[in-house]
């Protein structure tokens, strides 16, 4: 299957100022020091990582991220992943991380698959029609009434609502399906991955919040975003760590100014933007930062 691979930095980041009203308001107006990682990290009791262009670029660790995770630990810190990482189940992750050389434990890894499901758990019963590979294990989804969507143009218009969490193999003829469909007749439109790209060994690739904000501009349907920059995810993450920390003493360590800055400063945590492997490689990070309007507290080439 295809991972949609060939959306250049600068068309991304333009993409994201285009949606940037359907994100949360919260400014993140931080001072854009920099510095060495460990030394800012010394500062803060929780360091949260994004996966995606901090600890590794598709299936590949960055250089030093495993030494660095290693040597916060030694140093008392404690530290987790929140991903926005939807398309596979949490054991396919945690396999991943340990084949990588990270250490990570279930409970420190949160994922935007586990936002969908909580908020899914909330929901009553309904045909759910899914953007995800067919050939991944569907896991916990599978609990669900679910249709993985493909070219079966009939199959679209039998769902009540559609979750969109892997958008690898994911075509333009399926998108224009699901638009039509959602034309026809609106229905809920879940995203466990918010992110408009991703970065891989090959270029970034589409993720599903590059397809689900293309349907909203073309069909007025708004779907509901369950990952980074919104809420719940941190919710999630801070919940499985100590509950009495204050956020303030969290560090979010990310590659992306609409996802992982401006997430990490709505919770209130501080921020650290990683600038030499992610979404904003070949990009003009000082410039990049003034026209999002979005400064993390800290910049660094790598953790």
């Amino acid at each position: 299957m295809t991972q949609n691979i060939g959306v250049d930095p600068q068309s991304a980041f333009a993409r994201y100022l285009q949606i940037a009203d359907r994100l949360p308001r919260t400014a993140a107006g931080g001072l854009a020091e920099t510095g060495m990682f460990t030394d800012i990290a010394a500062r803060f009791d929780l360091i949260l990582f994004d996966a995606y262009g901090v600890l590794n670029v598709g299936e590949t660790a960055i250089p030093g991220a495993t030494d660095t995770i290693a040597a916060l630990r030694a140093a008392g810190k404690a530290v987790g992943v929140v991903s926005n990482s939807a398309a596979y189940p949490k054991a396919h992750m945690m396999a991943r991380y340990a084949r990588l050389g990270f250490d990570f434990s279930a409970s420190e890894v949160t994922t935007s698959r586990e936002a969908l499901t909580a908020h899914i758990a909330g929901l009553p019963p309904c045909r759910w029609g899914v953007m995800i590979n067919p050939a991944v294990d569907l896991g916990e989804l599978a609990t669900l009434n679910t249709t993985v969507l493909g070219d079966d143009a009939e199959s679209y218009d039998a769902q009540d609502g559609f979750l969109l969490v892997g958008a690898d193999g994911w075509t333009d003829r399926r998108q224009t399906l699901l638009e039509a469909s959602l034309k026809r007749g609106p229905r809920p439109v879940l995203v466990g991955n918010p992110d408009l790209v991703a970065p891989r060994e090959t270029g970034l690739s589409r993720e599903p919040g590059w397809f689900a904000h293309r349907l909203a501009d073309r069909t007025g349907v708004m779907p509901v975003f369950l990952g980074k920059p919104f809420g719940q995810v941190f919710d999630i993450a801070l919940g499985r760590f100590n509950r009495a920390l204050r956020p303030e003493r969290v560090l979010m360590v990310g590659d992306t100014l609409h996802t992982d800055i401006l997430g990490g400063a709505q919770a209130g945590f501080a921020t650290a933007l990683v600038t030499g492997y992610g979404s904003l490689t070949r990009l003009d990070v000082t410039d990049a930062i003034a026209q999002a309007g979005l400064s993390p507290d800290f910049i660094v080439p790598n953790i």
